[in-house]
């Protein structure tokens, strides 16, 4: 690990300008995925800020019945915190779902959201990335790719962003608060994770400086019935080949909405909306559940070893959504 400045911060606009004006220096919370990434020397921050006492790890209703969660609440509080169980039941199942216990009770919300690809070959400096190093190539295009995205994907890079949080928050279209050298401003979830395109290096709309306060999550109350559903390869603490959070309502016999993201797919959290325009006002059938997982997966692109992931979201979708269908 290369030597590094740790620093104590105590309030939040002192800690944007220490890390705004240098240009090497980055945000310490939980450190869950920094800090390995630091030993592997991936990362070499030259300064570490550390945040983890600033005033961020609230869990608060909104005055409009959402939820806030702050930067720094940790993964398990929010899991069994009872708004989010009440009313986002997929958001806390795909917590569950995510990581170990231990882990859990170290990371936040603010790090989920800038958790780095875990790509084999992004954490090995002995092999192109253009993540890592931009321009370099993309080791796992003829690589082992097994685990990579299908969705989203570039001639760049085609790692799947890792988070089982942010697929719900995808779905629920949640808000991300951040504070930046130019102030405080709201990030739509749909805008917060960067597609690589040809620049793979650049994850998320954040401006270097910038610190996230919190994630809101709206008021939606048929979110009262989703689910989260993950396929991996062990048990626990793997991450997802595919996952999805669905919520779906019905009225009248009805589909009146339907919200689908997946995860393990996609090179960012990856909302189907293709799907939930197919579902909007049919009445739930499995020919209807089909033709949207169908659709969710339109546009694919599997490498030589990750063809099955295809297959494997779109039975996930079906039986999500066939659950929710009969409980409603």
């Amino acid at each position: 690990m290369n030597p590094f400045q740790y620093e104590q911060s105590l309030e939040v606009d002192s800690s944007v300008d220490r890390v705004s004006r240098a240009p090497e220096a980055t945000f310490l919370a939980g450190g869950t995925g920094l800090l390995d990434l630091m030993k592997l020397g991936v990362e070499t921050p030259a300064v570490l800020v550390d945040v983890r006492r600033l005033p961020l790890a609230q869990i608060q209703e909104l005055p409009d019945g959402g939820v806030r969660l702050g930067a720094l609440a940790r993964n398990s509080d929010v899991a069994q915190h009872p708004l989010v169980r009440e009313r986002y039941p997929m958001l806390s199942q795909a917590l569950l779902a995510g990581a170990s216990g231990q882990i859990r009770n170290m990371a936040t919300v603010g790090g989920n959201l800038m958790q780095r690809t875990r790509c084999a070959y992004f954490r090995d400096t002995a092999t192109p990335c253009n993540k890592r190093e931009p321009g370099s190539g993309c080791s796992a295009l003829e690589g082992i790719n097994r685990g990579h995205a299908v969705l989203g994907v570039s001639e760049a890079c085609i790692a799947t962003h890792p988070s089982d949080m942010c697929v719900p928050l995808a779905a629920l279209g949640a808000t991300v608060r951040v504070k930046g050298p130019q102030g405080e401003r709201a990030i739509p979830f749909a805008d917060f994770h960067l597609l690589p395109g040809n620049t793979p290096h650049r994850e998320t709309a954040l401006e270097h400086g910038a610190l996230v306060l919190s994630v809101d999550v709206p008021a939606l109350p048929a979110a009262r019935h989703s689910l989260y559903l993950k396929a991996r390869d062990r048990a626990s603490y793997a991450f997802a080949l595919a996952s999805v959070a669905a919520v779906l309502e019905l009225e009248g016999g009805r589909i009146r909405q339907a919200r689908l993201a997946l995860g393990g797919v996609g090179t960012r959290p990856w909302r189907a909306s293709g799907a939930e325009q197919k579902l909007a006002g049919q009445a739930p059938s499995p020919e209807v559940f089909q033709a949207a997982a169908k659709a969710a997966l339109e546009g694919a692109s599997p490498r030589a070893h990750n063809g099955f992931k295809v297959e494997l979201a779109q039975r996930l979708i079906v039986r999500a959504l066939t659950r929710l269908g009969g409980r409603s």
